[in-house]
């Protein structure tokens, strides 16, 4: 039996049912949000996203995404400092829908990055992180360029653990540490540079959700339908989705592939671009 969204709000507000917690459901947009009643601060989370995970995983899925929204509100609630943090800043990817101010009113510190994405920059604690803003900053004397010129170096010194896949003269390279930071890898320029020197075809790159990144030696016209079918389904399943569209990776710059129209980055574009 498929699950409907309001069945889902109401599991949901049996996990998280806290004296100090607010929940609330939007039906137009079918998303759940869970935030602290004092100061406002919480997490939105995307229903249908849960729901597909659910129908995957079972109630692990919950148990997991349970977990990840306690942590993440505990440390919302916390106070903490960034002086001698400065290697625990990093940068995150998310959706160029993405708010870039706080439900209470606070401006995120983020940077461009592509039509589909942006950049946002964090402060590791362990198990979570917490999205630097402009008032944090302000109060312990740090700039935006400072935080940013950190978060990039820090990028660097992330693990890389590929596994890879070959699918009809293609291949796939995945990496999913779960540690917060998988799709950032793609802010790794020598990463990028080093998996470009080894393709034999076109690199295209995918971040469909925070947890994940998928590198394709695209050897293949079939290679593009591969991708755009492996990212939709990442896409679906993240508890944070990035994108759903891969990006195509040449001269140091990431373009969108528009991959339902079966066509190559280099067709797509128009006279402005060549």
């Amino acid at each position: 039996m498929k699950m409907t969204s309001i069945q889902m709000k109401r599991k949901l507000e049996e996990r998280l049912d806290h004296d100090q917690w607010r929940t609330s459901f939007n039906r137009d947009k079918d998303t759940f949000r869970i935030e602290w009643e004092e100061s406002g601060e919480g997490i939105t989370i995307t229903v249908p996203n849960v729901i597909s995970k659910w129908q995957q995983d079972g109630e692990k899925a919950l148990d997991e995404l349970e977990e990840h929204i306690r942590e993440a509100l505990r440390v919302m609630n916390e106070t903490t400092e960034l002086a001698g943090k400065e290697k625990q800043i990093f940068p995150v990817i998310r959706a160029a829908s993405f708010p870039v101010e706080t439900e209470n009113g606070k401006k995120l510190i983020y940077s461009e990055h592509t039509a589909e994405t942006r950049i946002f920059y964090a402060l590791d604690l362990g198990r979570s992180y917490q999205l630097l803003d402009e008032q944090k900053l302000a109060e312990e004397g740090w700039t935006e360029e400072r935080i940013k010129e950190v978060a990039s170096f820090n990028v660097r010194s992330l693990e890389v653990n590929l596994r890879k896949d070959t699918v009809y003269g293609n291949d796939f390279y995945f990496q999913s540490l779960n540690d917060g930071y998988d799709a950032s890898r793609i802010l790794n320029e020598s990463l990028l540079e080093e998996m470009k020197a080894e393709c034999k075809g076109e690199l295209a790159i995918s971040i469909p959700h925070q947890d994940v990144i998928i590198f394709a030696d695209v050897q293949n016209d079939g290679g593009y339908d591969i991708l755009a079918q492996m990212a939709m389904k990442f896409f679906a399943e993240g508890i944070v989705p990035v994108t759903s569209l891969s990006f195509y990776y040449e001269d140091g710059k990431l373009e969108p592939i528009f991959i339902l129209a079966q066509k190559k980055p280099k067709e797509q574009k128009g006279d402005d671009d060549k």
